[in-house]
């Protein structure tokens, strides 16, 4: 499989052969499997404190003819407060009370992350490059590829040493992919809720993604770019060739950057740099003793 390569001007230099990786199937499973295993990856646990809502001295007299049984006063037989003298205050502990417990609070020990192969998270990463190869894909998601013939979109290197953003942007329109960028700008939403408060409170739909070789000033100069990613060959993920599971990202890759992609695709590292170490449980023997000052019952 070829591709042109073209020059900062937009002019075609020459051809040239593409990885072996470009003539892998589209798997839309995998890709779809392996942005939300990504995904999960960035989800933290979050968990209620144990004792909430039980730190109180409301106690359950189920026997009629106990101490400070409520026995013939007209009222529920519930979880009240011990009083002075016999006497017994509001309804607490139970989730229907005030400041009582909640009925279903969240679990610190759910299992979060959704696990996936190495080898079968390779399959979909050089699945998800040979879908940056197709234009029908490309247009499925939305991106304005009229001017183009075909793809991938292959330029040569000096485009990495460009370290100003007009000089990119001049680069996109000879390439003929400036008008997805400025749909993107123009699509930008503000977020609703307290979302649009907080950093980053608007939603870019996600445009051309720039493949380098490695730490080069093209990075810079287009980092500010709206819905533009810059990501190295070497580090490559799902999310970024596939934003929101849906393969065929408009993508420009550098001549330096075919290279780094060896004959079996993509490199995928050992240890994902997304993961997360795993949360300490929250019922040990040693949290539940200093949480609650008892041993645990765990067996």
């Amino acid at each position: 499989m070829k591709a042109n390569v073209y020059s900062i001007d937009g002019a075609v230099l020459r051809e040239t052969e593409l990885p072996q990786v470009f003539e892998e199937d589209v798997r839309q499973e995998l890709i779809s499997r392996a942005v939300i295993h990504e995904q999960s990856l960035k989800y933290q646990p979050k968990g209620a404190f144990p004792r909430a809502g039980l730190q109180t001295t409301a106690e359950y007299r189920g026997r009629k003819e106990d101490y400070r049984s409520i026995k013939n006063h007209g009222i529920s037989r519930l979880p009240r407060e011990k009083l002075p003298k016999g006497k017994f205050g509001k309804v607490r502990r139970v989730p229907l009370a005030v400041s009582g417990r909640r009925a279903h609070p969240p679990d610190p020990n759910k299992t979060l992350i959704e696990k996936m192969n190495r080898k079968e998270y390779g399959k979909a990463l050089n699945s998800a490059i040979a879908a940056s190869a197709d234009i029908s894909l490309a247009k499925a998601r939305g991106h304005v590829v009229d001017g183009l013939k075909a793809l991938p979109l292959v330029i040569e290197d000096k485009f990495e040493s460009l370290k100003r953003t007009k000089d990119v942007l001049k680069v996109f329109s000879s390439l003929g992919i400036d008008r997805d960028v400025e749909k993107s700008r123009e699509n930008a939403k503000k977020r609703t809720g307290v979302q649009a408060r907080r950093r980053g409170g608007k939603r870019t739909p996600s445009s051309v993604l720039v493949v380098v070789s490695g730490d080069v000033d093209v990075a810079r100069g287009a980092r500010n770019i709206c819905g533009v990613d810059v990501a190295k060959a070497d580090k490559l993920t799902a999310s970024l060739l596939a934003p929101g599971t849906h393969p065929g990202r408009l993508t420009l890759w550098t001549e330096a950057a075919l290279k780094k992609l060896d004959g079996k695709g993509a490199v995928v590292p050992r240890t994902n740099p997304m993961a997360q170490s795993k949360p300490r449980r929250a019922n040990t023997k040693q949290n539940t003793r200093q949480i609650t000052g008892k041993k645990s019952k765990q067996k």
